[in-house]
């Protein structure tokens, strides 16, 4: 076993003070919630938890038969962000997912939206939660916590480099690649990519299977940073703004909600679409909108898929954590398609 992690090597390199990260670590005042979070994730990344942990003793838990459970409650926790809840397009098939495979194995539910304080557990009783699925970016503090209690855990579309734990994604990068192909395939060559890179893991991931594309196929890659986030209104005032020759010939966004921004920036302009710029999404939650292609995601099957994994994960909680990838198809909506070919015909 290594050494064990120090105070100052965790303030070294988040570049505070030790006295700043005693009182992050032991929950005290003196510190902001941003910097606190940020203490905390550094730790984690450190190892500092793991060589800890006997500072939270837990009971060793009895073996689990194969059998599926049919008894206990699971805790389904989002996020406090106002577009990742079970209202939203893109979630909230997601939790219909989750809670009808629950209800298949007879467990209960327990809904809960983070809360701004990381001591989830000072107001639930841990023991009483079998296992929690996270839905969307959830902070690391929290994580950490559920983490230290050794609760099973399965993270849908988000990680952490804090949290060793099982996640479920859809393939981004594999889908994404299948789009950017198909587009090159249509005679593409002008590219841009918008979206809100820091925002979520499957965000990067897209952002990395559409410039893989464009290295092997030797295209042009300039990329506007302003398309790249960090906020949906600053990509709607760059395409505003963009000369009208550096508008490209197509732009790959992160997603149809995305896709939807690009396309009224383009439209404000009088800039035809898709003849002369074309926009995808991914994700499929925008039909009614003249986007070029998504991706459509199965949502129910990614929270289907996530409790599988949890349940799973219950009756092995020693066997190695596992990042699972689910396929999704691409969609091509064929009016546009005929719009395009008509065009080069010209």
């Amino acid at each position: 076993m290594g050494k064990k992690v120090t105070m100052q090597q965790i303030a070294d390199a988040a570049g505070v003070s030790k006295f700043a990260v005693s009182r992050a670590l032991t929950g005290k005042p003196g510190v902001s919630e941003q910097t606190r979070e940020m203490i905390v994730r550094t730790a984690g990344q450190l190892g500092y938890f793991k060589t800890e942990t006997k500072r939270y003793p837990v009971e060793p838990q009895p073996v689990r038969s194969s059998k599926p459970v049919q008894s206990g409650t699971i805790l389904i926790l989002f996020p406090n962000i106002r577009s990742q809840n079970r209202s939203s397009l893109y979630w909230g098939p997601v939790f219909d997912g989750i809670s009808a495979r629950l209800n298949e194995q007879g467990m209960d539910i327990l809904t809960l939206t983070e809360p701004s304080s990381d001591r989830m557990f000072s107001v639930l009783n841990p023991e009483a939660i079998s296992g929690i699925i996270t839905v969307g970016s959830i902070s690391t503090p929290i994580l950490l916590e559920i983490y230290r209690l050794q609760i099973p855990l399965v993270m849908v579309d988000h990680e952490d480099p804090a949290i060793h734990g099982d996640t479920v994604f859809t393939d981004n990068i594999k889908c994404m690649k299948e789009l950017v192909l198909m587009l090159v395939s249509k005679g593409y060559r002008r590219f841009q990519f918008a979206g809100q890179l820091p925002d979520a893991a499957s965000f990067r991931e897209r952002w990395l299977g559409y410039r893989t594309v464009l290295e092997e196929m030797q295209l042009p890659t300039m990329q506007h940073a302003d398309l790249l986030g960090p906020d949906l209104k600053l990509i709607q005032e760059a395409i505003t703004e963009m000369p009208l020759e550096d508008i490209p010939e197509v732009i790959v966004c992160t997603n149809d909600h995305t896709a939807v921004i690009v396309l009224r920036a383009l439209q404000s302009r009088g800039i035809a679409v898709p003849e002369r710029c074309a926009v995808t999404g991914f994700d499929n939650t925008s039909v009614d909108e003249p986007i070029l292609a998504t991706v459509h995601i199965n949502k129910e099957n990614l929270g289907l898929r996530a409790v599988d994994q949890l349940l799973w994960r219950m009756d092995h909680p020693h066997e190695p954590y596992e990042r699972k990838l689910i396929y999704s198809d691409l969609v091509v909506r064929d009016e546009y398609n005929a719009i395009r070919e008509q065009d080069q015909g010209e």
